[in-house]
C-alpha cells in the first residue's frame, strides 16, 4: 500500500447546529467506510501564510487556500481517487488535491 496525502481546497462553512451536525456525520461516515485506509484523518486548518523564496510573505494563502488535509492508504492512485471521490468537501463544494506520499 502507498500512502496519499489529500489536501482539501475550498468548501462552505455550516452555519446551523443542525447543519454542523450533518457534516460531521457525513464527515465521520466517510472516515468510517474507509476503514483501515485511513492513516490520520486530518483536521481542517485555519488561513495560511506562503513564504516566497524572496523572504515575503503572502497571508491569504493564495489563490486555492487549503481548508484541511488527512493521509489515506491505497493500493494505487486510482484507488485513491476512488477514495476522493467519496469525501464530503466535495458536496460543500470544495474540492480534494492528492499526492502520493514519497518514503525516504
Amino acid at each position: 500500500m502507498a500512502k496519499y496525502l489529500f489536501v482539501y481546497h475550498g468548501g462552505s462553512h455550516p452555519e446551523t447546529e443542525e447543519e454542523v451536525a450533518a457534516v460531521m456525520d457525513a464527515w465521520g461516515n466517510w472516515l468510517g467506510g474507509l476503514g483501515a485506509a485511513v492513516v490520520d484523518g486530518g483536521n481542517p486548518v485555519g488561513t495560511s501564510s506562503t513564504v516566497k523564496p524572496d523572504g515575503s510573505v503572502s497571508g491569504d494563502g493564495g489563490a486555492n487556500p487549503v481548508s484541511g488535509y488527512g493521509i489515506f492508504d491505497a493500493s494505487d492512485r486510482d484507488d485513491a481517487i476512488a477514495k476522493a471521490k467519496g469525501c464530503p468537501i466535495l458536496q460543500a463544494g470544495g474540492s480534494v488535491e492528492l499526492a502520493d506520499i514519497i518514503d525516504m
